[in-house]
């Protein structure tokens, strides 16, 4: 039997993958690795200094399913002055009953994105009030506009705020989520002036940025808001201050250990603010029926999402099944 390998480039991943598929796998992901049905090895992580850059490698596998697969996402903020995109990455395939390749994803980030958006609409969906209707972002990145636009798929907004350090890129993410989020003319897309002002009366907030020092503070936090923390994928990043955390009445975690390492979590328990107990649930056992997520419309809640392996071998099971059925992709030897 040939050995092969199938190789989909970002156009054909983009099309295959579309955010709806994305959210309704991560979040089934989500459930399996909470409830042991998943495998899950630690985060690798490599800096590069003298670039900025950093490279995040993470790997799952869900159990039962036809591939495993490792990923590697990188992000180096100085490519915008070479006129290159400031992320990029692959993810490799691999068949489940053998451990030969099976594909090459080049999405150049794209699954990452996708799925990190898909996540931020899981949390919503199952933490944030049923009528919410106001979100604020606070970031101006892919990222962003890819929350916003998950966040559209699980609650009927008619408002999204936008808040960024530099004004044109705010106006230009607002812009660009207003093209692409659907609304049949009743979403209303505005640039804050401040993070505070983003916040005030928004029923949902969402930090998407690679601050190292925390962005929102327990004054601007008021009952029946939601909260989630997307940004701070490694031990030095922060965007919530430790005490919005403590001010939590349900607190969640994409992942327990993940969280006591790196992201919002980890620094609330390092400062003393929390204890490593005072987590209620991870996502997973909400989405799967083993934990309490929102108790009451007052409830304040939030959700450390630091990124986990399982959630980008679930996006590339949707793309690799799609491209089987279509016939897509190129197929090269392997001997």
């Amino acid at each position: 039997m040939p050995r092969e390998i199938l190789v989909l480039r970002e156009a054909e991943i983009r099309r295959l993958l579309d955010p709806l598929a994305c959210l309704e796998a991560v979040e089934a992901a989500l459930a399996a690795y909470s409830t042991g049905r998943a495998e899950l090895p630690a985060v690798i992580q490599l800096d590069v200094p003298e670039h900025r850059g950093e490279i995040h490698i993470k790997a799952g596998h869900l159990h039962a399913g036809a591939h495993y697969a490792v990923k590697i996402v990188s992000g180096f903020p100085g490519n915008e002055t070479l006129g290159l995109p400031p992320s990029g990455g692959l993810v490799l395939a691999f068949d489940a009953r053998t451990g030969h390749p099976s594909a090459l994803l080049l999405d150049n980030g794209y699954i990452t994105d996708l799925r990190t958006g898909a996540a931020g609409a899981v949390a919503a969906k199952h933490l944030a009030r049923q009528d919410a209707a106001v979100a604020a972002v606070i970031g101006t990145g892919a990222q962003a506009r890819h929350q916003a636009r998950a966040l559209a798929l699980v609650r009927p907004l008619v408002e999204i705020r936008v808040f960024g350090r530099n004004p044109e890129k705010a106006r230009a993410c607002a812009q660009n989520i207003a093209a692409q989020v659907p609304s049949a003319g009743r979403l209303k897309v505005t640039v804050a002036g401040s993070i505070r002002e983003a916040m005030s009366g928004a029923d949902i907030v969402v930090t998407a940025t690679a601050s190292r020092e925390p962005l929102v503070l327990a004054d601007w936090v008021f009952p029946g808001m939601h909260l989630t923390a997307v940004g701070s994928d490694q031990p030095d990043k922060q965007e919530l201050h430790p005490d919005v955390l403590a001010r939590a009445d349900v607190l969640v975690a994409d992942s327990r250990p993940q969280c006591l390492r790196l992201g919002e979590i980890h620094h609330a328990v390092a400062q003393g603010a929390l204890r490593e107990q005072d987590i209620d649930a991870e996502l997973g056992e909400i989405v799967a029926g083993r934990a309490p997520g929102r108790r009451g419309p007052a409830d304040i809640t939030v959700c450390d999402l630091t990124g986990v392996g399982v959630q980008d071998v679930a996006a590339a099971n949707v793309v690799l099944a799609r491209a089987l059925e279509e016939g897509a992709g190129q197929r090269l030897g392997l001997a």
